[in-house]
């Protein structure tokens, strides 16, 4: 049976273990009733830190504030985490010059919050036999995000799309 978490109190089996109280400062190697004693006297726990030293090391604490305390940590940690996503930017073999200009706006800024980038162009009917065309395409969105992007996996064709993923530098 494999138990979460440090040993605490009774749960510390060991004749004898090494104690650090309260305020950090070590008492030694002790008996492992008689820390327990001074622990429960404080109206604290005995922490086991170290399991692995010989004698273990423990500790006297309030194990619920700790366990708190980790759990805020952990939370916090968490929200500054920031997940990558893939965002989706779409082109037109014929698209318009403003157009373009607006989509790589929003590229900038997706690239800029630490997302990916793919560039898809999408081809209908005749647009299929002039790939180079949307070819052109992505390679000029390309060039003007070139300060920013670096190419992930480069052009290649799914179907009728024609796509390419870009990173952040």
């Amino acid at each position: 049976m494999q138990e979460r978490g440090p040993r605490i109190n009774h749960q510390i089996r060991i004749r004898q273990v090494r104690v650090i109280d309260d305020e950090g400062k070590q008492l030694g190697i002790i008996e492992t009733a008689d820390a327990l004693a001074l622990a429960s006297h404080k109206g604290l726990d005995l922490v086991e830190i170290a399991p692995d030293q010989r004698p273990p090391v423990c500790r006297i604490m309030d194990y619920g504030k700790y366990k708190y305390e980790q759990k805020k940590k952990d939370q916090a940690s968490k929200r500054k985490q920031h997940q990558v996503q893939v965002k989706e930017v779409r082109l037109r073999p014929a698209i318009a010059d403003h157009d373009r200009q607006v989509r790589v706006r929003a590229a900038r800024d997706f690239l800029s919050e630490g997302d990916k980038v793919l560039l898809v162009c999408l081809f209908r009917g005749r647009q299929m036999a002039h790939k180079d065309v949307g070819e052109q395409v992505i390679q000029s969105v390309l060039k003007e995000l070139s300060d920013i992007a670096k190419v992930e996996s480069g052009i290649r064709m799914e179907g009728k799309r024609m796509v390419m993923l870009l990173t952040k530098k």
